[in-house]
This record gives C-alpha cells, sequence and structure tokens, in this order.
C-alpha cells in the first residue's frame, strides 16, 4: 500500500509526528488503540474522520518504518 498520501507530515502539527491526512490524530494513537485490542469498527465509530485505507496505512507506514530500522547498519 502506497500511505504517502495519507500519512503527512507537518513540523507544526502534533510536534512533527506522522499523522493522518493532516488530521490531528497520529499514527502512534492508531497503532495504540489497535495494540489495545479495538476492533477496526470500533476505531473508526470512535472517530468518523478516519477511513478503514486510514488504518491499513498506518500499518504500511509502521511496517516500513520498521524495514527501514533493520537496514540500517548497527
Amino acid at each position: 500500500m502506497d500511505y504517502r498520501h495519507i500519512i503527512t507530515i507537518e513540523p507544526d502539527k502534533m510536534g512533527g509526528k506522522p499523522c493522518i491526512r493532516g488530521l490531528r490524530i497520529t499514527v502512534y494513537d492508531v497503532l495504540d488503540y489497535l495494540a489495545s485490542g479495538m476492533k477496526e469498527a470500533e476505531i473508526l465509530a470512535d472517530f468518523p474522520d478516519l477511513t478503514a485505507e486510514d488504518l491499513r496505512a498506518s500499518l504500511a507506514f509502521a511496517a516500513d518504518r520498521e524495514r527501514r530500522l533493520l537496514s540500517i547498519p548497527a
């Protein structure tokens, strides 16, 4: 998934943390909700501005970031 059109990083918004479509909802928040056991439907109900694609983009962003971290020599 190409998350680049969904995940935004703006230095003046949310301290430069990766956010969903310029909203004040961070990728970290979405991942934290999923990790805590919230179902996709629950997250979407609590945050009507989010879409299922936004949630998938958050996961793809995190996976890509992890992949890039593993490729950095120690």
